[in-house]
């Protein structure tokens, strides 16, 4: 018997997230065979607005294996054989049920920056022209992150995910179009001062039309007009490292200074390209289940009361014109639990320790979205 939680959530999927019309294709990217009775439920769900369901499955441990031994002709020719794939689909929606996040742990550094930096054709391809959502399906393993055993953690990832986000994306206008309006940001906290403007850049909401779980709004500062410094109290995995106690020194947009539990090979990351030592985006998560990380950026990046400052790329739809091969979303909160803090926009305080103050934007408080 399926749990009828995941048959609204295979629904939610198909019909709000990339509402999926008639005779359409969709592409099901599925790893780890946890998900396998969601896939299946949005299959049917597919089948019942009368579109037709694609599905890939993918092993992590294999992966990890291909990639160790491939060279770049061999990672060429998979990009060629995914990307013919991708531009026959009009919608794509990927569940990721892994049981290690650190499959990848032992592929070269080298390796995995060749294959990312080869198959952005496909991702681009995927994020230009489809309909797409992202999601993570709870497990053993994700309920071993978070802290909780797996039916406390079960009750929480669908809480989450079947939040109602329309109701979300319709309260997310008014700061969506405040952060428009907004020249200066400055952000204040533990070991945080930091400064910056997002001029003219717009903002755009996220309320599951792209990420399940979802809850935040997004923009990107001015690429030169970072200057402070950030400490971040959220974990953070890159390429299989869990980082801590990251901090981030900027002049004129430029990380001058990084350290971390492991400064060296976090200035291997930012060392990249030039790209990776400016920001590509600024959000702030709204999510009110979500309220401590479990090293998974999906959930981490929604936290209720944090902001996130990426650096590397900056979206399409929201282009600042850094260029880099990473996208690294690294999480502050600023809840009183986590030393708190506080952000000003033109110089008015509109969010303090993690909850908003500002009249307009009251109704994105926790209590206000649940």
């Amino acid at each position: 018997m399926v749990d009828e939680r995941i048959k609204k959530l295979a629904k939610n999927l198909v019909n709000y997230s990339v509402k999926l019309k008639e005779k359409e294709n969709i592409l099901i990217d599925i790893s780890g065979e946890d998900c396998y009775d969601l896939a299946n439920e949005i299959v049917k769900e597919v089948y019942k607005v009368n579109a037709n369901p694609f599905v890939k499955i993918e092993d992590a441990k294999i992966k990890a294996t291909i990639l160790k031994g491939a060279n770049k002709d061999m990672i060429e020719t998979m990009k060629r054989q995914e990307l013919d794939q991708m531009e026959l689909m009009d919608a794509y929606i990927a569940i990721r049920a892994s049981k290690n996040i650190s499959n990848l742990i032992n592929v070269p550094h080298e390796q995995i920056s060749m294959y990312q930096n080869i198959m952005d054709e496909v991702l681009n391809e995927r994020v230009d022209n489809t309909k797409w959502v992202i999601l993570r399906y709870p497990n053993d393993s994700m309920a071993q992150l978070a802290s909780m055993n797996t039916e406390e953690f079960e009750d929480f990832y669908f809480n989450v995910c079947n939040l109602d986000y329309a109701k979300m994306d319709e309260a997310m206008k008014v700061l969506e179009d405040l952060m428009a309006k907004t020249d200066k940001v400055h952000i204040i906290g533990p070991g945080t001062d930091l400064s910056f403007s997002i001029k003219g850049m717009g903002a755009i909401r996220c309320s599951g039309t792209a990420n399940i779980p979802d809850g935040e709004v997004y923009t990107a500062p001015i690429k030169n007009s970072v200057n402070g410094k950030v400490s971040y109290n959220a974990l953070s995995s890159y390429h299989n490292f869990t980082f801590t106690d990251v901090v981030l020194e900027f002049k004129d947009g430029k990380i001058i200074n990084a350290t971390a539990n492991d400064t060296k090979k976090i200035n291997e990351i930012f060392d990249t390209d030039d790209g990776a030592r400016y920001i590509g985006e600024f959000s702030l998560g709204l999510n009110p289940y979500i309220t401590k990380p479990m090293n998974d950026i999906l959930f981490d990046e929604k936290i209720a009361g944090s902001f996130h400052f990426t650096p590397g790329r900056a979206y399409k739809d929201m282009d600042n014109g850094n260029v880099s091969a990473i996208h690294w979303d690294l999480v502050c909160i600023q809840t009183p639990e986590y030393g708190g803090g506080e952000i000003y926009f033109d110089d008015v305080l509109i969010r303090k320790d993690g909850r908003f103050v500002l009249p307009i934007l009251q109704c994105l408080n926790p209590e206000n979205l649940m």
